[in-house]
């Protein structure tokens, strides 16, 4: 295990023996709620692809992250749940599964870093696991 995933391993295991953390609301839910049109999703082939929309509206991907955050949940996770190679064969974007999951955990920790810091004035910790 890297230094840095066993670092963060140990913070969760010490933030779960203090406390219940709570992790973020239902994604594509969420995203359904935005009645997001073709544009948003890279065009009409892509239409319901919510992983697409990392590359393509990550605007939205941090409101949702940041949304989640302040109604109190601890932790959020990345917007790919169909993010592996079958999934996205379907919309044609199998060549992009690194890129969809990098930028994805990229969204979210960027979110949760500043956080952390206390950049919006939240002193609440929160866990922040990075790609390699």
């Amino acid at each position: 295990m890297m230094p840095w995933m066993a670092a963060r391993a140990e913070r969760l295991r010490a933030l779960l023996a203090e406390r219940i953390l709570v992790l973020d609301g239902a994604t594509g839910t969420y995203l359904q709620g935005r009645d997001l049109g073709p544009a948003d999703f890279g065009g009409e082939v892509y239409e319901g692809c919510n992983e697409h929309l990392v590359l393509t509206r990550p605007d939205v991907v941090r409101e949702m992250h940041e949304g989640y955050l302040a109604a109190g949940a601890d932790l959020v996770e990345t917007d790919t749940f169909g993010g592996t190679r079958i999934p996205l064969a379907e919309y044609g974007l199998a060549h992009k599964v690194r890129e969809i999951n990098a930028t994805a955990a990229r969204l979210a920790t960027v979110r949760l870093e500043s956080r952390q810091n206390g950049i919006d004035g939240d002193q609440r910790r929160v866990l922040c696991l990075k790609p390699r």
